[in-house]
């Protein structure tokens, strides 16, 4: 007996202090990619801008759960697009050669890191003094999306001239396609390094998708690694569910004009309230639904995107 009194009562003491360990250290980026451009720094979160000498528009992206910044940078690669990319707060920088910049307008956002008021703060930031053009596109996938629309609550007068993409988005009141109980929350930080074993698996198949797309695999192969410590994925995760819960279709109020994309095969979110949120939108929101897609639709449906207003003007003859 007294034995086994030993043995829970160094479990009792060896499991929690691994699992703090496990939520808490840096892990290991996957190899980073040349880019060519500027990096700010906003606290834990950073700006990246791509060099562009002469832009005709300008493109702000904001990446989803666990993915980073090159999700965009194969689809906005033109040469003279201002192509403004955000990495969330503690997450690996992914990008390599770049020349850090000092901004002095960078404010750390007095939200908690991790959350998508804190994320949005910095993509506030990057919208009020780095755009070089009158054309701006502001595009956020996944849980991206939240953090524009969280971004136009906090600033709408920014939002007057812009057009959104909400790709697959996390809306008020929509769901995850599967919810984690408590108890598979609190294993988390035993399970990542399983998932980094075997990022693509059978257990996970699903959710990603077609994988004929190298730059696709190759890109969610990286997912378990982009955040720096599983304490910066469970407060993402967390906070999800408690900003879709906390808001409303008002706030779709805050953006004039843009194009909510809703994956009819979506395996990370759910597509039924997914498009029940974004039918509450105003009639400046246009709701596309995509038969068949996964949750990935620039990878999978990349004409689905709309064409940006100065290619539009130019093809009807009017720029």
């Amino acid at each position: 007996m007294s034995v086994a009194l030993g043995v829970l009562a160094g479990a009792a003491v060896l499991v929690p202090a691994a699992r703090w360990w496990l939520m808490n250290r840096v892990g290991v980026p996957r190899a980073s990619e040349p880019f060519d451009g500027h990096v700010y720094r906003v606290g834990k979160a950073v700006i990246a801008e791509r060099r562009c000498e002469q832009p005709r528009a300008t493109v702000i992206v904001m990446h989803g759960f666990v993915a980073d910044m090159r999700y965009f940078t194969h689809h906005y690669r033109e040469p003279d697009l201002q192509l403004i990319l955000l990495t969330s707060c503690d997450y690996h920088l992914p990008i390599s050669g770049h020349r850090e910049e000092p901004a002095p307008w960078a404010k750390v956002p007095a939200e908690p890191e991790g959350t998508i008021a804190h994320d949005a703060g910095v993509l506030v930031q990057a919208l009020e003094h780095l755009p070089r053009t009158d054309v701006i596109r502001v595009h956020g996938h996944s849980r991206g999306g939240a953090v524009v629309l969280e971004a136009a609550k906090l600033r709408p007068d920014l939002f007057e001239r812009v057009e959104v993409v909400l790709e697959a988005p996390v809306l008020p009141q929509a769901r995850p396609y599967r919810s984690l109980t408590p108890s598979q929350l609190w294993l988390l930080p035993f399970l990542i390094p399983l998932w980094r074993m075997a990022p693509i698996a059978r257990h996970n198949r699903g959710a990603w998708g077609p994988l004929e797309n190298a730059r696709k695999r190759e890109l969610i192969m990286a997912f378990p690694f982009n955040p720096k410590r599983v304490a910066t994925m469970m407060a993402n995760l967390r906070d999800i569910e408690a900003w879709s819960q906390s808001r409303d279709a008002s706030l779709f109020g805050n953006v004039r004009r843009g194009t909510v994309l809703v994956p009819g095969k979506d395996r990370v979110l759910e597509s039924a309230s997914m498009r029940e949120s974004a039918v509450r939108a105003k009639p400046g929101l246009n709701v596309v639904e995509l038969d068949g897609c996964s949750h990935f639709v620039l990878w999978d449906r990349p004409d689905a995107l709309p064409v940006l207003a100065c290619d539009t003007e130019r093809s009807t003859g009017n720029g």
